[in-house]
């Protein structure tokens, strides 16, 4: 992508942005099912937004970022409401077309963590790719390699604060945080799936850029 086509997110897409992201966070707090989970999956949270809102007068992202962020954030505090491993959305399908997904695909355990973790590698693309190439001299399939490394080691960074926070808690609140589902393999997978949406986005992007 070339992001000197990329307009500059203005103050407007940006307000809307944290407003509506510290909304999100507010209301995934309104009776969490494990408040000790919320306060923990929300440490990040909170410190990107309050990192967007220091630094975007010198690191502004597109509205497309913003979004993107955004998006990303809304499907997190879904699930940090909840916990990971509780999110309903198996009922909810139930609900509304009689039919269990899990069933249908085969599935023993809740998969929402999953659905996070290839999200993060999805939607926070855009914004590092838009970093990098602002911030290095980083162009072509050296920015594109940078940008799904970047990914794929911030996903295992989470993974080893999962593992050492997990240490630390009580035996409920670490299968809360960890959201292993007794899968020796989990954080492998998240990283897998992290490391999976990267590329495809990386895929979409070079598409969109070759069309054009």
């Amino acid at each position: 992508m070339d992001h000197s086509r990329t307009l500059p997110a203005s103050h407007s897409p940006v307000t809307v942005t944290l407003l509506l992201g510290m909304a999100l966070v507010i209301a995934s707090g309104i009776a969490p099912h494990s408040r000790v989970d919320w306060l923990l999956e929300n440490a990040l949270p909170v410190a990107l937004l309050l990192g967007l809102l220091a630094g975007w007068r010198y690191l502004p992202l597109s509205p497309l970022a913003c979004a993107s962020i955004l998006l990303l954030l809304a499907i997190h505090e879904l699930g940090a409401h909840y916990t990971y491993a509780k999110v309903p959305y198996d009922e909810w399908v139930r609900y509304f077309t009689e039919r269990s997904l899990n069933s249908a695909l085969g599935w023993e355990r809740n998969q929402y963590d999953r659905l996070v973790h290839l999200s993060y590698g999805l939607l926070f693309y855009l914004p590092v790719h838009e970093l990098l190439w602002r911030c290095t001299p980083l162009r072509g399939r050296w920015l594109a390699i940078m940008t799904v490394s970047l990914i794929l080691a911030t996903s295992t960074l989470y993974e080893l604060i999962e593992w050492i926070g997990g240490q630390y808690l009580g035996k409920d609140q670490a299968k809360a945080f960890l959201a292993t589902q007794r899968d020796p393999w989990d954080a492998q997978k998240d990283m897998a799936l992290a490391l999976a949406g990267a590329c495809a986005s990386l895929v979409m992007q070079a598409v969109a850029t070759a069309r054009r």
